[in-house]
């Protein structure tokens, strides 16, 4: 596991009302979502600049589902107006 790779857990709610996204990268610490597929669809876009490793767990603790997402945003451009060309800024 390389320092830039996040690692997220969807684990089901104790009150059976959906699953909890759960990782150290996220803003808030966690996340609540009514199903699993939109759980892993939010952190695969929030990872979008790293790899990215996503565990889904059943109510046993088990993993059921591994998805391994390749980071795809590397790099950021914005449009200088004044000078009318691209910049380029490859992001750490």
């Amino acid at each position: 596991m390389t320092s830039s790779q996040h690692v997220y857990e969807v684990r089901p709610r104790n009150d059976h009302r959906g699953v909890d996204l759960i990782s150290d990268v996220l803003p808030f610490g966690g996340l609540w979502y009514t199903k699993p597929d939109d759980t892993v669809d939010y952190a695969k876009f929030f990872s979008r600049s790293h790899d990215a490793v996503i565990r889904v767990y059943d109510e046993r603790g088990n993993v059921i589902e591994t998805h391994e997402h390749a980071g795809e945003f590397k790099e950021w451009r914005f449009f200088l107006a004044s000078a009318g060309r691209f910049r380029v800024n490859p992001m750490q």
